[in-house]
């Protein structure tokens, strides 16, 4: 098996919405704010090799927006989704199944391109596209709530596709790389945990998506249902404590992964630093 990791770009959101109840004066200490009161974010994704199999996490924003709606993303750095395959060794003709942990606008977004002639073509024309079926139904339903993130553009081209696998539980998607579902953040959050060489790395997208998220009430205003996200945060934290799991951070600039530590206000990041220096 082999492991790779890339930014395709930072952007920056409010930092309140980040953070929802936490006030400025504890977040700020965590993470620093524009004159705006944005804070950059990452988008981490994953890369699995396995059995044959090239397996992406989660694909970006995307180009199929105009500069409107990206004016609003402030998109910067990262080596773009193309490029930080290519970086990694790979086509996009490589890829043989992407997991969506869910269908908001900046994990989905890059899977499809917008065709010249109309429409939208896959990016990845060999891949399987993976998402949880609880997630793909709620945001077809689309909400008040999430309208903005749930794009047509975005999610139409993935039913269309004849390349949509919908996952109806937790389950082992190939040996090592195992599905697990959230409902916190939005119905049918899907995130991995992958088996390599007898360590487990728990990928942690929007369930918390920083290493400043690790405390138990340090939640986005994102959230849907803010005490599911605790529970799920409090089971995943206390399994990978006790059994010395690494945590692959989304949404961190900074740090890519970490170990946990205990201490005497909870589960914090212990080690912290790059994939590789823990493998």
């Amino acid at each position: 098996m082999k492991i790779s990791l890339f930014n395709i770009s930072n952007f920056r959101v409010d930092g309140g919405a980040m953070f929802g109840v936490i006030p400025k004066a504890l977040w700020s200490r965590q993470i620093m704010a524009d004159e705006n009161n944005t804070v950059d974010l990452s988008l981490t994704t994953l890369i699995v090799e396995t059995g044959g199999r090239v397996i992406l996490v989660d694909a970006g924003w995307g180009d199929k927006q105009d500069e409107k709606f990206f004016r609003h993303a402030y998109l910067h750095g990262g080596s773009g989704l193309t490029g930080g395959l290519a970086g990694c060794g790979y086509r996009p003709e490589d890829v043989t199944d992407v997991i969506i942990t869910h269908l908001h606008a900046d994990h989905c977004g890059g899977c499809f391109l917008n065709a010249p002639g109309g429409g939208q073509a896959p990016l990845f024309p060999d891949a399987t596209y993976h998402i949880s079926r609880e997630q793909w139904e709620w945001a077809n339903e689309s909400n008040l709530r999430e309208e903005d993130a749930f794009l047509p553009e975005n999610i139409k081209p993935f039913g269309e596709s004849g390349m949509l696998n919908l996952i109806e539980e937790n389950s082992e998607l190939c040996p090592g790389v195992t599905l697990k579902l959230f409902y916190g953040h939005t119905p049918g959050l899907m995130l991995p945990e992958i088996d390599f060489n007898g360590k487990k790395l728990f990928y942690a997208g929007d369930l918390f998506p920083t290493t400043a998220h690790i405390p138990l009430l340090w939640n986005m205003a994102y959230d849907l249902l803010p005490l599911v996200t605790i529970a799920e945060k409090q089971e995943i934290l206390t399994e990978a404590l006790h059994n010395d799991h690494l945590i692959i951070f989304q949404h961190d600039p900074v740090t890519e992964c970490c170990a946990l530590t205990e201490t005497p206000k909870g589960i914090r990041a212990g080690k912290k630093g790059k994939l590789s220096d823990f493998l």
